[in-house]
């Protein structure tokens, strides 16, 4: 018996989501073949020291970033505009670009594996690890240009523009002739400005 109701299709699943397990799969049959290579032209004990060795390095070098992360995000605070230490710069103070890959580096270099331990070494280089990050920033801008109406892209700009339910997120004003002006505590939510 039928209902008339049409049968739900099952959504189509991404590319990403099909290869990535997959991918997976064989980066660990790889990482396994090359460790029997390892241990066949060296020796077990000689691995078990570079596995080790890897473990190591990939702690302090995710620890040492870890640090430097902490250090840049209380710098960042302590210029927060009207705060002890004045505005904050424009751009990223040098050295802060490339963390993330840094601690990305080390983390592959705990991961046990040749070919984890050799990305995870490139990681550590810096001319690796900035054009890395120029090749995702501009790899985002792309996708972020690319974004349909209503997608995450809309999602920001809404964000910075006010709230979702249009209310605008009470603030300070500066004009350009240096003078501020502060919202009255009587006055209501304001509709947000059209761009």
């Amino acid at each position: 018996m039928t209902t008339g109701i049409p049968p739900r299709k099952r959504p189509r699943r991404s590319r990403a989501r099909t290869l990535l397990p997959l991918a997976f799969a064989a980066w660990t049959v790889l990482e396994i073949w090359l460790l029997t290579v390892v241990a066949e032209a060296a020796s077990g004990f000689v691995l078990l020291l570079l596995l080790a060795a890897g473990a190591v390095l990939g702690a302090v070098v995710m620890k040492s970033a870890g640090r430097r992360a902490f250090r840049n995000l209380t710098e960042t605070l302590q210029q927060t505009p009207g705060g002890p230490g004045g505005s904050v710069p424009p751009g990223p103070a040098p050295g802060r670009k490339g963390n993330g890959f840094l601690m990305l580096g080390g983390l592959l270099l705990m991961i046990p594996g040749v070919v984890s331990d050799v990305a995870g070494l490139l990681l550590l280089l810096p001319p690796v690890r900035t054009a890395l990050g120029r090749y995702t920033e501009r790899s985002l801008e792309r996708r972020m240009r690319a974004a349909s109406p209503g997608s995450l892209s809309d999602a920001f700009q809404q964000a910075r523009m006010g709230r979702p339910d249009g209310k605008v997120v009470r603030g300070e004003v500066i004009r350009e002739d240096g003078t501020r002006s502060h919202p009255g505590p009587d006055e209501g939510p304001r509709p947000p400005l059209t761009p």
